[in-house]
């Protein structure tokens, strides 16, 4: 059995798919624990990446939220009091912009912007008459150790590059039961739609279906070139709340606004408590033309980074 006083890094998902990604990243996977707190709720698994011990753990089926984001960070800290790094790595919703070429499968990285921490609680705060929204509480950054070994990769991967599609065909390589939900999607299926274009409620068919690929539907995006990282890494401010954005006026106007890169739904509930660092694999872009395709791919690019962040 482990011992909890061993375990300096936590981990956090939000959703399995995350955490299945998380495990499979991990060099050598431990025992359970010898003993959690009386109370802990949560369900860990315990392993190593790099030099580190890491305690992964994931929030119950079926509940969201920063609240429950926050009771499972309190449950781990309880648990395994030495922790001293915090990650939350998952998926999250792209908010691409002019500004921000963001595509699915980029990764989006909290990093103060403009004297935000990195995270904003965009459902908490109030709205002024012909104003936009303003914030009545302030997050934490992540610490400083994250935020000097992100500048550290950034570095790294400026000179040399990143291998997170070699990693991940190397994990499927391994673990072949992962090849149709975690590897890359078919490229042509990531389609941006204009914010105008919305997915018909209670339709269940695909948007090729549904929304048609019509030029004049799509926003023209040109390809990466070979010079270009794919995927890439956007670090600067993730909007975080209780309820999942698909609405791409509403996702429009606060990455105007507020420069968000990407929605998730728990990050807000860490960071004054659970000092992280939030990295989001982006599957979809935060509209009405959600849905599952890219989320397995999304999480490995997300865990992929976390691990190299590790390896610093």
């Amino acid at each position: 059995m482990s011992h909890p006083d061993d375990y300096t890094v936590g981990w956090i998902c939000a959703v399995n798919t995350e955490y299945v990604a998380a495990q499979a990243f991990l060099d050598e996977e431990h025992e359970a624990p010898q003993h959690v707190s009386s109370n802990d709720n949560n369900d860990y698994t315990l392993g190593k990446m790099g030099r580190h011990n890491v305690v992964i753990a994931v929030m119950p089926d079926g509940e969201y939220g920063t609240s429950r984001a926050a009771s499972v960070a309190s449950d781990m800290l309880h648990s395994f009091p030495n922790i001293r790094i915090g990650l939350m790595v998952g998926i999250g919703g792209g908010a691409p912009s002019r500004k921000h070429d963001i595509r699915l499968g980029d990764i989006v990285v909290s990093a103060p912007r403009d004297g935000r921490s990195g995270v904003l609680q965009y459902d908490f705060g109030k709205t002024i008459q012909n104003q936009s929204l303003q914030q009545t509480g302030v997050l934490n950054q992540p610490p400083a150790v994250l935020r000097a070994a992100v500048t550290g990769l950034k570095a790294h991967y400026k000179r040399k590059g990143h291998t997170f599609k070699e990693e991940i065909n190397n994990i499927i390589q391994k673990m072949p039961r992962l090849q149709r939900k975690y590897s890359q999607p078919d490229p042509s299926s990531d389609r941006l739609y204009q914010p105008e274009v919305v997915h018909p409620v209670d339709d269940d068919s695909s948007c090729v279906v549904s929304c048609g690929t019509d030029i004049s539907k799509l926003i023209s995006r040109s390809e990466r070139t070979q010079n270009e990282d794919n995927p890439a890494i956007h670090y600067g401010n993730i909007a975080s709340g209780n309820q999942l954005m698909k609405d791409a006026l509403v996702r429009d106007k606060l990455a105007v606004e507020e420069d968000i890169l990407c929605f998730e739904m728990e990050a807000a509930g860490l960071m004054n408590h659970f000092p992280c660092l939030v990295i989001r694999g982006i599957c979809d872009y935060s509209d009405s033309h959600k849905n599952k395709e890219w989320q397995g791919y999304a999480a490995m690019v997300a865990a992929a980074y976390a691990k190299d962040l590790l390896f610093l």
